[in-house]
């Protein structure tokens, strides 16, 4: 092979120059649009946020608003919809625009922009949000099998309480992130990750003895069930979810979530009593935990602290899921009526 000359050196130097020039020309354009964005962005914000303001001075103006008429009755019912229907779209326009972080995010990330700015990257984002979920879940099931069955040993233990810890409070974090971008999962089902991120904290610095011991078994036991089902959850929600977005009745950004929502109704319920089981375990728990406080050896302020967690968690998860079996219920039996 023979050597470069000189003439052939300088040629490509001048088409990377060349290259280099379009280069230039191209970022400069980016960074024009990109202005242009940052502007529009600020705009849609500001003329949303006006909207929402009116829209909510109305609302109130419309409470207080008296008329003895049939027709106008019908009106001020048919304006209130109109707002929540203007509400729901204002919801979807937000999750495209950049908005403040909530309190947790910002003690967390600072004032960090978290909004997806497109469809695709929107989906991407909870796509791999699910995966992490069913990875962690999988690994979940295997450690507490082996710190259950194979190896009774407190370094065992922590290893197995820290991926606890820093698995919820990552969910808590992408779940923040998630919301911002147009999730809709809200309510207890969001705050049950909180309370899971302490009951594992303290269950972490639980140091070994009899009380811990005594307890031991029944709460590997159990992370073990919980992990299990909420495995068959993924793939059981994940197929509702699936079916319900193909025939537009459910939102692009909805996630599988650790309990019973109405959507999951379609098809089988056969979760329920799995779910129902598990709550009436961490009631268990919870009871064990008080027990124990009350025995002449307990010395560790952990058993009280890990007895709470667990009886928030079945008060939480029981009445929630009996509430939204009461209202599917409920509904069902409007539209037999109806028909």
């Amino acid at each position: 092979m023979s050597s470069p000359t000189l003439p052939d050196c300088v040629r490509e130097w001048e088409d990377l120059q060349q290259h280099y020039h379009e280069i230039q020309e191209s970022h400069r354009l980016y960074r024009q649009k990109l202005e242009e964005l940052t502007k529009f962005q600020t705009q849609c914000s500001n003329s949303i946020y006006r909207q929402k303001k009116k829209l909510k001075d109305l609302t109130e103006e419309l409470r207080k608003c008296k008329t003895s008429e049939k027709n106008g009755d019908c009106q001020i019912k048919e304006i209130h919809a109109n707002i929540k229907e203007r509400e729901r779209t204002f919801f979807e326009m937000e999750s495209f625009l950049p908005k403040k972080n909530g309190l947790y995010l910002s003690l967390v990330l600072g004032n960090v922009n978290v909004t997806l700015l497109s469809k695709q990257a929107k989906f991407a984002y909870k796509d791999e949000y699910e995966k992490f979920k069913l990875y962690l879940t999988m690994i979940l099931i295997v450690l507490s099998f082996i710190c259950r069955f194979l190896l009774n040993s407190r370094v065992a233990d922590a290893v197995f309480n820290f991926l606890l810890v820093w698995y919820y409070c990552t969910l808590t974090i992408r779940e923040s992130i998630l919301i911002n971008n147009g999730s809709r999962i809200k309510g207890w089902w969001v705050l049950n990750h909180y309370v899971s991120t302490f009951l594992s904290g303290v269950m972490l610095t639980w140091p070994d003895g009899l009380m811990y011991q005594m307890f031991r078994n029944q709460y590997l036991s159990f992370s073990m069930y919980q992990s299990f089902v909420q495995f068959l959850q993924y793939y059981y929600q994940s197929g509702c979810l699936y079916r319900l977005r193909a025939l537009g009745e459910r939102h692009n950004m909805d996630l599988t979530v650790e309990g019973f929502q109405s959507w999951m109704w379609r098809g089988l319920t056969f979760l329920l009593p799995f779910l129902f089981y598990g709550q009436f375990w961490q009631l268990y728990n919870a009871i064990t935990l008080f027990q124990l406080a009350r025995h002449p050896k307990c010395k560790e302020w952990q058993v009280i602290m890990c007895g709470l967690p667990f009886l928030i968690h079945f008060l939480g998860n029981f009445f929630t899921t009996l509430r939204v079996v009461h209202q599917k219920l409920k509904k069902q039996n409007e539209d037999q009526k109806t028909k």
